[in-house]
């Protein structure tokens, strides 16, 4: 009976009789479900409530610059053990298979519609985009490189802060990245920087939230200490929207709310607003 019953919804799914129903994908936001087919062609943004999901620093990449155009600055450096973590090395070399990148954040030169940037993005896949030694070194390298060149920078962050392996020498890079960002600004620098989901910790209190124009997704996390740890921290209740884009919009910590499908020609405009064209490129 089970075999005959087995056939019957093999030949309906083989002989199409049946409509294929994708996987669906549960929205973290809204908790509402959409196939996923529809959410990764909106590149994974909820087709309900519009929450804009991670991407790989590969795939921002592909949606923002110039096919072709980039060039990646400091590709090779990886991340030492400086306090002998446990297992920490195993750690970065099973990610560095697993997603392809030597750490959390790539940066390099590109245009975008024609303007020349310095560009970095942050991959929430590798440690959840935290910042130890060589992502601090890489964003101010970035940063310094953009400043000998009079380039503007794009910076998207996605990150839990700081790596918490490297102790210290993780805090560190706080300063150093508000150092470097400071110094392109006295030269004179543009410096945009687009937080994603999330952007929290170490990172936020640093070179994420000094751009001179700070742009976030829509209803992305934004923050320093957790919810729970805030609430017990001052007893009170937080507002639902607490930490989010919209949230930080309304109280000035953020300056614009892009969706990421109008994401590259905003960019393209502010970019081309403040005088870099492509023939500086």
């Amino acid at each position: 009976m089970f075999e005959d019953f087995f056939n019957v919804v093999k030949k309906r799914f083989n002989d199409g009789e049946e409509e294929y129903k994708p996987p669906m994908f549960k929205c973290p936001r809204c908790q509402g479900t959409s196939p996923l087919s529809k959410y990764e062609e909106l590149h994974r943004v909820c087709p309900k409530c519009n929450y804009h999901g991670r991407l790989s620093s590969t795939e921002r990449l592909a949606i923002t610059v110039d096919k072709g155009s980039f060039k990646e600055l400091n590709g090779s450096m990886r991340s030492a053990n400086p306090l002998d973590f446990p297992d920490y090395t195993e750690k970065q070399a099973e990610l560095r298979a697993s997603t392809g990148i030597n750490e959390a954040v790539i940066t390099g030169t590109a245009t975008i519609k024609g303007s020349p940037v310095v560009i970095g993005i942050m991959d929430s896949r590798f440690m959840m985009g935290s910042m130890g030694s060589v992502v601090g070194e890489k964003i101010t390298r970035a940063f310094e490189y953009a400043t000998e060149k009079k380039l503007p920078v794009v910076m998207f962050t996605a990150s839990g802060g700081a790596r918490m392996q490297e102790g210290i020498v993780s805090l560190m890079q706080m300063a150093k990245t508000s150092g470097a960002a400071k110094l392109h600004s006295e030269a004179g620098g543009l410096y945009i920087s687009v937080m994603t989901d999330p952007t929290t910790g170490g990172v936020t209190a640093s070179f994420a939230s000094i751009g001179d124009i700070i742009i976030a997704e829509p209803k992305v996390l934004i923050g320093f200490a957790g919810r729970r740890v805030i609430e017990g921290t001052i007893k009170q209740k937080l507002p639902d929207d607490f930490q989010l884009a919209e949230f930080m919009y309304n109280k000035g910590f953020v300056d614009m709310i892009v969706e990421r499908r109008k994401m590259r020609s905003v960019l393209s405009h502010l970019l081309k607003l403040h005088g870099y064209n492509a023939k500086e490129a």
